[in-house]
């Protein structure tokens, strides 16, 4: 290992050991071996330099070490990496359907912006006119299988403008795919995360699901993005759908609350009436949409149009003959 990750790994140590004492005073030097995988030697090393650094330590009378009360750590300085992990944390925070929430939220993106350095703070703001995280493109998606970690790296790829080479796995045709590809940006589908990218291969701009990813490397090579490519636009007119079915909605007032924000189209008009709120949008796919709607069981009523409410229809007799055959069956039979 370099001189200079050595260094890095022991600072990194010797502030979460700070952290650790603070939250769970009265370790001893064996539990911290043990929790952080290094021996007994190397914890004592390390206890010393933080009291040569002036940090207050004692130890403690039923045993164990800790840190005299009051001491406080300097202004946190967060890396680039740390800091669009938090900021994209909000982000979600912010899709949340209670209100103060949100505004938690938006006042710690503020907080932690306003500690970055100049240079992270311009990385972040390119970083996020480049990622989307928006329910209202999940349609048809289904749901994904635990993803490989690559997020961070084709977040960098994309503030720097570096292509990036893939394995990419086509589950249509059982194939593991090698691709060159320009990251344009990434989008989150409720469940899991999209690459946005010119794919070399198709020419085109393409979505690849991260966890089909199977490897990934990040190219020295630089590229220019399209000059008119606006992630939210295009994402649009991915989304608009060709035939589209006029869904009309009428929830329950407490319901809707919760509903509001996870439909998966974009509302056209909302209306408060006697019996709850009703809501207007266009969308395609009847299945999925009627699954959707199972979620919320008698809080809901289909207005239209009459090709939901028997999808609808259809979806409730499947669960009902999963659960009562013999229900089912008889229900079959007089019907017949």
């Amino acid at each position: 290992m370099k001189l200079a990750e050595r260094t890095r790994n022991r600072t990194e140590r010797l502030f979460a050991l700070i952290l650790l004492l603070q939250t769970r005073p009265g370790l001893t030097a064996r539990q911290l071996a043990e929790h952080f995988g290094v021996s007994r030697r190397t914890i004592f090393r390390d206890l010393r330099a933080l009291s040569e650094a002036n940090v207050p330590l004692t130890y403690a009378e039923g045993g164990g070490y800790e840190i005299l009360e009051g001491y406080q750590l300097p202004p946190l300085m967060f890396t680039a990496r740390e800091a669009a992990t938090l900021l994209i944390g909000t982000e979600f925070m912010k899709r949340q359907p209670d209100a103060s929430l949100r505004a938690d939220a938006d006042a710690v993106a503020l907080k932690i912006r306003s500690v970055l350095p100049r240079s992270i703070r311009e990385y972040i703001d390119r970083l996020q006119e480049r990622i989307v995280i928006d329910p209202y493109w999940l349609q048809t998606m289904q749901g994904s299988d635990e993803e490989a970690g690559y997020w961070y790296e084709l977040s960098e790829a994309i503030a720097r403008q570096q292509s990036v080479h893939l394995e990419y796995y086509v589950p249509s045709r059982d194939e593991l795919t090698q691709r060159r590809v320009d990251p344009l940006g990434l989008v989150y589908y409720t469940d899991h995360w999209n690459l946005i990218a010119y794919d070399h291969l198709r020419k085109d701009i393409r979505n690849f699901r991260l966890d089909r990813i199977q490897r990934l490397t990040v190219l020295r090579e630089r590229f220019t993005p399209p000059r008119d490519f606006d992630l939210n636009a295009y994402l649009e007119a991915q989304g608009a759908p060709t035939e589209a079915y006029r869904i009309r909605l009428r929830f329950a007032r407490p319901t809707y609350r919760w509903a509001r924000r996870s439909i998966p189209a974009r509302i056209e008009s909302e209306q408060e009436t006697a019996e709850g709120i009703e809501v207007t949008f266009s969308f395609e796919n009847l299945e999925y949409l009627a699954r959707w709607l199972l979620r919320y069981g008698t809080e809901v009523e289909v207005l239209e149009p009459e090709a939901l409410r028997a999808q609808l229809r259809a979806q409730a007799r499947a669960i009902l003959a999963r659960y009562e055959p013999e229900a089912a069956q008889e229900t079959g039979t007089s019907a017949g």
